[in-house]
């Protein structure tokens, strides 16, 4: 995969939780979060909603040209088939009666066999799948992409890519009635199709599909991991044409879209992105356009920057001791731990190295032994870290809603972080640091957002909001989860 730049944080003082009392007047973020729901719907794991394609589904009655008609095929058509029919209901609904028309044309492809041309492209390695406006066309590569997706991600992320791929088609049929014009740029058409994509993911998640099912628990978390793999690289210009965003966009976008609905995601327009999106290019000073490497002098260094970002009158700072992550009373968190017995945060820094070393490229972060990203590793000392600002003004540690305040609170941090720091703290967040977070907060066992006794918040989809929510409105962490 792709590697990132280091973090930098700014000389911010960041008064985040001086009580526990909620505050009036505070602007909230679009949806409420609640650790036991996803955008409302019960958390549900693939033990009892087993997440993919659904047994005895109903024949699909569709067909693309150049198909082998095997698995990958089958599965496009069937996502395809479900769009149709979601479309078909959802458009007219929510755009003063517009119908969808189906594509008119279909095509598989196989980018490592012969040779196609499609939208005045070749598909010899083409690893893609892709709308095309020209003849109103959706076309996939059935040989590399889709059997790529669905090993690392599962059957439901090439349900995703098709998914988005139709998101284009609904932009090009509805006109006007999306805010896309020929001027609009390819961030704003992207950020707008991952939203379409997250709706009918919700019409899914809700139980209205024929042919697939998804649990609320791992199965949106694949989706929204399926999200990091398809990213950009770190360091594009979102302006760039052809931008898609970064992983922290794309899955803002989805959420939107799953838990507010097709109209939230033809609102998106581009003085919207350039409010929030991440995706920008390198700076010329930074480092190694990659990982800082995860070592005791980059720890300290992560410890002067959280002393900045959170020391409040009166507030005892936690000691980082790098002595495994076992505290004095034997309970312990890999690879960092917070023990409230002596105020100390205690981290394993071989472990912290593995996870902060970039996964291979096609490799799934996190997963079979890969590590993340250095933003990773330290975001999870910062959110022990965070175990210490709550314990000081007596707030809970060992709860869901400890565990999303920690997240939110990691998140504050990372704002905070946006900035160059002076004297000792030069670090500062760069492009495709977000990701990582991203990237760690959707593995099973996320320690930014765990409780003190490691335990996460059983949705990967709050998780992300929780995060996103400190690093937008740091005040936020204490007026929803006090």
């Amino acid at each position: 995969m792709r590697s990132y730049l280091p973090i930098a944080l700014a000389l911010v003082a960041l008064v985040l939780v001086s009580c526990a009392k909620a505050t009036p007047g505070v602007p909230r973020a679009e949806g409420e979060i609640d650790a036991g729901t996803v955008a409302g719907l019960a958390v549900t794991n693939d033990d009892s909603v087993p997440s993919g394609p659904r047994q005895n589904a109903p024949k699909v009655d569709i067909t693309a040209e150049n198909a082998d008609n095997g698995d990958m095929d089958q599965l496009a058509l069937g996502a395809l088939a479900d769009l149709y029919e979601y479309w078909g209901t959802r458009m007219p609904a929510d755009f003063d009666g517009q119908k969808f028309t189906p594509l008119a044309r279909l095509v598989s492809y196989d980018s490592k066999g012969k040779a196609l041309r499609l939208c005045q492209t070749s598909t010899s390695g083409l690893i893609n799948a892709f709308y095309c406006s020209l003849d109103d066309s959706i076309a996939w590569d059935r040989g590399v992409l889709l059997p790529e997706l669905s090993k690392q991600f599962g059957a439901m992320s090439v349900v995703t890519v098709l998914a988005h791929e139709t998101g284009h088609a609904v932009q090009f049929k509805l006109g006007g009635r999306s805010g896309i014009t020929q001027a609009t740029k390819t961030i704003v058409k992207e950020q707008q199709a991952d939203c379409y994509a997250g709706s009918f993911f919700r019409w899914i998640a809700d139980g209205n599909s024929k042919r697939f099912q998804i649990s609320t628990g791992e199965g949106i978390n694949k989706v929204l991991a399926t999200m990091f793999f398809i990213r950009d690289p770190a360091g594009t210009d979102a302006n760039k044409q052809g931008a898609h965003g970064l992983a922290w966009d794309r899955v803002f976008a989805f959420q939107m879209g799953f838990s507010n609905g097709p109209k939230r995601c033809a609102r998106m327009d581009q003085k919207e992105i350039d409010e929030r999106i991440s995706e920008q290019k390198f700076a010329e000073e930074d480092y190694r356009r990659g990982n800082l490497p995860v070592n005791e002098e980059y720890v300290r260094k992560i410890k002067i920057s959280l002393d900045e970002a959170f020391t409040t009158s009166g507030t005892q700072l936690p000691q980082l001791k790098g002595n495994g992550s076992k505290c004095p009373s034997g309970k312990a968190t890999d690879p960092v731990a917070y023990c409230p017995e002596d105020n100390t945060v205690v981290y394993d820094l071989a472990k912290l190295t593995s996870l902060g070393t970039p996964p291979k490229r096609g490799q799934e972060p996190g997963a079979d032994g890969s590590g993340i990203g250095d933003f990773a590793a330290f975001a999870e000392i910062a959110s022990r870290y965070t175990m210490s600002i709550q314990k000081s003004v007596g707030l809970s540690l060992d709860d869901e809603k400890a565990a999303l305040r920690t997240a939110c609170l990691t998140g504050a941090w990372a704002h905070v972080a946006e900035k160059p720091g002076d004297g000792q703290n030069k670090l500062r967040l760069s492009p495709g640091d977000l990701d990582e977070a991203v990237a760690e907060m959707l593995m099973g066992k996320s320690l930014i957002a765990a409780d003190i006794n490691g335990n996460p918040v059983k949705a990967g989809f709050a998780r992300v909001e929780a995060f996103r929510l400190g690093y937008v409105n740091a005040k936020e962490c204490t007026a929803r989860f006090a």
